[in-house]
C-alpha cells in the first residue's frame, strides 16, 4: 500500500503536516498570523458574519499563512545556498517578503470590508 497512489498521498499529507507543525512551532511570523486568524474567527462568530464573508475571510487568512510559509521556505533555501550576505539573495528575500506584504494588505482590506458595517 505504501507505493500505491493512495499510500503516496497519505505519505505526502504526513510531510505537509510535519511542515505545518515546524512552521507553527518555530516561526514567529506564522505564530503571529495564527493568533490573528484565531481572533478573526472569533470575531466572525461574534458578529455572525454571512457565508460569503466567511469564505472571503478564510481565503484571506489562508493566503497570508500560505505566503508566509512560502516566504520562510524561500529564506531558508537562500540562506542554505549562500549563508553570507549577498545582494541578489537579499533582493530575492525582499521580494518574497513583498509577496507576504501584498497578501497581508489584501487581508486587512477584506477584514475592513467585512467588519466596518458591523461596527458602525
Amino acid at each position: 500500500m505504501q507505493n500505491s497512489f493512495l499510500g503516496k498521498r497519505i505519505k505526502a499529507c504526513g510531510y505537509a503536516l510535519k511542515g505545518a507543525y515546524i512552521l507553527i512551532k518555530t516561526e514567529p511570523p506564522i505564530q503571529v498570523q495564527i493568533v490573528i486568524s484565531i481572533i478573526m474567527v472569533a470575531l466572525g462568530f461574534y458578529f455572525d458574519i454571512t457565508t460569503a464573508e466567511w469564505i472571503f475571510q478564510t481565503f484571506a487568512m489562508g493566503m497570508v499563512l500560505s505566503l508566509e510559509a512560502a516566504n520562510t521556505a524561500i529564506e531558508e533555501i537562500a540562506d542554505f545556498i549562500h549563508p553570507d550576505f549577498h545582494h541578489k539573495i537579499g533582493l530575492i528575500k525582499d521580494m518574497a517578503a513583498g509577496a507576504v506584504f501584498f497578501a497581508a494588505i489584501t487581508a486587512v482590506v477584506v477584514g475592513l470590508i467585512i467588519y466596518i458595517p458591523y461596527l458602525f
